[in-house]
């Protein structure tokens, strides 16, 4: 149990730091800066590049990917960077409607391959924009029932192989091992305390299943997060990012 209750049910009332418009932006730009070593540490996206992108990379001459909510970008460059170093083109447009995010990962050394903009996923579905792979790291457990409806709507009118919203798994191991582990790198930022209530508002994978809508199924990303998956076949001359 958390130090702040039970952690049987989501805390929806409970706001992290960073989600408020007028936080520290000192703070808010570490956060952002540590946001690559939460990743590589805990949200396995270099096993999903391995096992989901890499099948796909050999298929294509260029693979385009849509990373919804992308706060600094981190997941975007690592993805294009890993790409890079094996050969493939890959090619990723980051996209967060807040400016403060966008104004960090824009001045984030370039990698080849990223594109940053300050927009909604619903702006490129009006855009009649579409990508082979769309994903989303930590983002679900921001959204309430409607938006999350929204933002998985979205992904299904863009994605033309797969969609890959990865988010954190609530749990009591989860909450002490991240209080635990990962206080020093809130010292000056956001990371530990927004952290511990994203725990505490993430989904576990029964209530998930619950809120997916037909033709998205849950996976187990590790031990610390869920991975709900869509994926749409398409032969070789299907729809391309454009």
């Amino acid at each position: 149990m958390s130090p702040w209750g039970s952690l049987a049910q989501r805390d929806l009332d409970a706001v992290e730091d960073m989600d408020r418009p007028d936080c520290d932006l000192q703070r808010l730009n570490r956060s952002y800066a540590r946001f690559p070593v939460v990743n590589a540490l805990l949200s396995g996206w270099h096993r999903m590049y391995r096992e989901r992108f890499v099948p796909l990379l050999r298929l294509r001459d260029s693979v385009s990917v849509l990373d919804i909510g992308c706060g600094g970008g981190d997941v975007a460059r690592s993805l294009a960077r890993w790409a890079l170093r094996d050969g493939f083109d890959l090619r990723v447009t980051a996209i967060d409607p807040d400016e403060r995010a966008f104004a960090f990962a824009s001045k984030a050394r370039s990698v080849p391959g990223v594109e940053y903009r300050q927009a909604l996923s619903s702006d490129l579905v009006a855009e009649g924009r579409t990508f082979h792979i769309v994903l989303s790291n930590h983002m679900l457990h921001h959204l309430d029932a409607a938006d999350l409806a929204a933002i998985l709507g979205d992904s299904e009118q863009l994605a033309t192989s797969m969609s890959l919203h990865n988010d954190l798994r609530r749990s009591n191991a989860a909450y002490a091992l991240f209080a635990a582990g990962f206080w020093p790198l809130g010292v000056g930022s956001f990371i530990c305390g927004d952290g511990l209530v994203s725990i505490r508002r993430s989904y576990t994978p029964s209530e998930l299943r619950a809120e997916a809508p037909a033709g998205w199924r849950v996976e187990a990303n590790g031990p610390w997060h869920n991975l709900l998956v869509r994926e749409t076949r398409f032969g070789d001359d299907g729809p391309r990012g454009t």
